[in-house]
């Protein structure tokens, strides 16, 4: 059916439909690495400090961290310890671009129609605002932030290629940005995206569909917090990594609060939340070494040519 739209998406180079027919990935990590693990929510020192205590006493590889409240609201002590935490653990950390609506003055973006808009740049002067948040990252040491709009993805790229932007700033897309389907991917891909975090809903063979036509490591939530939908996914795990390697495993929790933007007043919760999602790492990771133990990983505490492991 629909044999002319079909062959029309295949002389773009586009999938015509959502199936695993593209085979298993022979895509790898630069150092040949089909999974890497990253714990997302790491709001601060404190809590990348326990992430990595438990992870060490779990005995579970970390390759990145990923934090939402964002590069604004931090301290520059903050960040500098954060970047040294991470260099001395050689791992990525990756921290999300500061002003969006959701958190301006937007009254859209806080509509129950909003959440579209949550994580958008509005108007040029935020455009600035947020190049600006991401220069004083790079100052700090850190060599990875998260980006939740396509326009700024594209100017930032473009900057980096004329110098205005740190060359070895890498741009991490973001489950707020949305990308739903191969094209959009490819979009962000073309846009300089060096990983791309896809919506958490997608089935393996529309995550394969992605990967089919994106060279770029896909980010993906395992377990998604009950904002984003609330999935458990552990035992598709094998089938993600071998239909859509490189990929990022991610591991959010069930039940639990929101905790954007944290700070000292919730500082407990985001502390044991992290060292929660850490156990929940363990556990996929006891199911990869029952189902597939053939699966390759990144090493740890190696500085990945492709990894923004901050420089301090």
């Amino acid at each position: 059916m629909y044999d002319e739209t079909r062959s029309a998406l295949a002389k773009l180079n586009l999938p015509q439909t959502d199936n695993l027919t593209p085979g298993v990935s022979n895509k790898r990590f630069a150092d040949g690495a089909q999974a890497r693990i990253e714990i997302p929510s790491c709001e601060g020192p404190d809590v990348l400090r326990a992430v990595l205590e438990e992870a060490e006493r779990l005995q579970v590889q970390i390759h990145r961290v990923s934090q939402g409240s964002g590069v604004m609201l931090q301290t520059d002590q903050e960040i500098r310890e954060m970047a040294k935490l991470g260099a001395e653990a050689g791992i990525e950390i990756s921290l999300f671009v500061g002003p969006h609506a959701g958190w301006h003055l937007s009254p859209f973006s806080k509509s129950p129609d909003g959440p579209v808009a949550q994580s958008r740049i509005t108007g040029a002067e935020m455009m600035v605002h947020a190049i600006e948040d991401v220069k004083r990252a790079h100052a700090l040491g850190i060599r990875s932030v998260l980006v939740a709009d396509e326009g700024l993805l594209w100017a930032m790229n473009e900057m980096r290629k004329t110098g205005d932007m740190p060359a070895d700033m890498q741009f991490k897309v973001s489950v707020s940005m949305g990308v739903t389907n191969p094209a959009t991917a490819m979009l962000m891909e073309q846009f300089g995206a060096n990983t791309i975090n896809v919506i958490t809903d997608l089935t393996v063979a529309q995550i394969a569909s992605v990967r089919s036509v994106v060279s770029k490591p896909i980010d993906l939530y395992v377990e998604v917090p009950d904002n984003m939908g609330g999935f458990v996914r552990y035992f598709e795990i094998p089938e993600l990594i071998a239909y859509c390697a490189p990929i990022y495993l991610k591991f959010g929790i069930r039940n639990a609060p929101g905790i954007y933007p944290s700070g000292a007043h919730i500082a407990d919760t985001a502390i044991k939340m992290g060292r929660e999602r850490v156990r929940r790492a363990r556990i996929a990771l006891e199911l990869i070494e029952k189902h597939c133990p053939e699966v390759k990983f990144s090493a740890t505490r190696q500085r990945h040519p492709d990894l923004g492991v901050p420089v301090v």
